[in-house]
C-alpha cells in the first residue's frame, strides 16, 4: 500500500486522528506566510508520541530554524523553496524532503541523488504550496519509474481522486488541503474516507 503524508497538522486532535487512521508521515509546516503555520505549538506537537514519522516543512529557512525542529524531535525536514543542495547537506541528505513545483516539465534532479526523497507539488505563482491545485501527473511518470527516487506526489490530491493518484505508484501520496474543513483543522469524515479508499483500493489491487 502507497505511504501516506497527512500534512498541514497544526492541533493534537488532528495529530492524533490521522495517526490513528494510519498516517505514515505527518507534516508540520513552520513558514509564516501558511495559514497552516505551526508556529509556538511546533515544539508540543513534536513532542507527542507516534508511529508516524514527522516532518517539518521550511520555506527559505535559516539553518538554526531547521536545528531547532530535529532537537524537537522532527526525524525529517521537508525544504519547499529555492534552497540550495549545500543547505540539504548541512542537514544530513538522509534527512531531506526535496520539493519541487511542476508547471509541464520535470527538473533536473540529478544532483540531488542521496536525499531521503522528492517531493513533486503544484507550481503557482506567489504560493509556496498548499494550494489544492494538481498538477500534470503525466509529467513525473518517468521518475517514478526509475525508481532512483523516493517519490511523494502532492498537489490537489483529495479523496475524489486517490485512487487514480496512487495507479502512478509513486511512493508516497502528501494531502493537505484535500482533508481539511478549512485551512488547518482537518474534517475526520474526508480523513476517514480517504484511508476507507486507500484500503479498498489497496485489495483490490491484490485481486
Amino acid at each position: 500500500m502507497v505511504k501516506v503524508k497527512i500534512c498541514g497538522i497544526t492541533n493534537k486532535e488532528d495529530f492524533f486522528l490521522a495517526s490513528h487512521l494510519g498516517a505514515d508521515y505527518l507534516g508540520f509546516i513552520f513558514y509564516s506566510k501558511s495559514p497552516r503555520h505551526t508556529g509556538d505549538k511546533l515544539k508540543e506537537l513534536l513532542s507527542l508520541e507516534t508511529n508516524a514519522k514527522k516532518v517539518v516543512v521550511f520555506v527559505n529557512p535559516e539553518f538554526e530554524e531547521v536545528k531547532k525542529a530535529l532537537d524537537f524531535g522532527a526525524d525529517f525536514i521537508q525544504l519547499h523553496g529555492s534552497e540550495p543542495l549545500s543547505f540539504a547537506k548541512k542537514i544530513g541528505l538522509r534527512k531531506v524532503i526535496k520539493a519541487f513545483r511542476i508547471k509541464d516539465t520535470l527538473p533536473d534532479l540529478f544532483e540531488w541523488k542521496g536525499v531521503y526523497a522528492i517531493l513533486f507539488d503544484t507550481y503557482v505563482k506567489g504560493e509556496a504550496g498548499g494550494t489544492g491545485k494538481r498538477f500534470n501527473w503525466n509529467v513525473i511518470k518517468p521518475v517514478i519509474q526509475e525508481k532512483v527516487f523516493k517519490i511523494f506526489l502532492a498537489g490537489g490530491i483529495n479523496p475524489k481522486n486517490v485512487l487514480e493518484a496512487i495507479k502512478l505508484k509513486p511512493y508516497a501520496i502528501d494531502i493537505s488541503s484535500g482533508v481539511e474543513a478549512s485551512p488547518g483543522k482537518k474534517d475526520p469524515k474526508k480523513l476517514k474516507l480517504l484511508f476507507e479508499l486507500l484500503k479498498k483500493g489497496a485489495s483490490s489491487s491484490k485481486n
